[in-house]
């Protein structure tokens, strides 16, 4: 039976394949094609420069390029609004308050968590804890239990 979780899912993929793939082609050329037909061709001086559609679109893309790359650059590492959206999507996923599936679970988790118990029978054992280090340990320990169960240690956003 298919659950919300794969409807889900399916409706990821799409969002990403139409978005980032589909749109993208058919925006591309029907911006270089309704420049050519609306703009270029309506305007005599143009039309001297341009009086084919193909090098138009070449020289379009040769120049249209390398500025999106740039652009692309400054958004990534120049403007505060890529900050933002990295906030937005650490906020929003769930596995930022919990160990994510695969190695982390089943591997990471549980190897710091034993050494942390061993550290703690060490420690312990040499008697150079003190009473504020032990109880910070077993925070940490119960933390780290919590999350090799799957659970979540922080507050995870609400969701609506």
């Amino acid at each position: 039976m298919w659950g919300i979780k794969y409807v889900a899912r399916f409706w990821y993929y799409f969002r990403i394949g139409y978005s980032t793939y589909l749109t993208f082609i058919l925006g591309y050329v029907s911006t270089f094609v309704t420049v050519y037909y609306l703009a270029i061709k309506e305007s005599p001086f143009l039309l001297t420069i341009f009086p084919k559609f193909l090098p138009f679109a070449v020289i379009g893309t040769l120049i249209g390029g390398p500025m999106s790359i740039i652009v692309g650059w400054l958004h990534l590492k120049r403007t505060p609004v890529y900050n933002a959206e990295a906030d937005i999507t650490v906020e929003s996923n769930p596995y930022t308050y919990k160990a994510s599936p695969g190695v982390w679970k089943d591997a990471v988790i549980p190897l710091l968590l034993e050494l942390l118990v061993q550290l703690r029978k060490l420690s312990d054992a040499e008697g150079t804890l003190s009473i504020d280090e032990k109880k910070r340990i077993k925070e940490i320990e119960d933390k780290m239990q919590v999350l090799a169960n799957g659970g979540y240690v922080g507050t995870p956003r609400k969701r609506f």
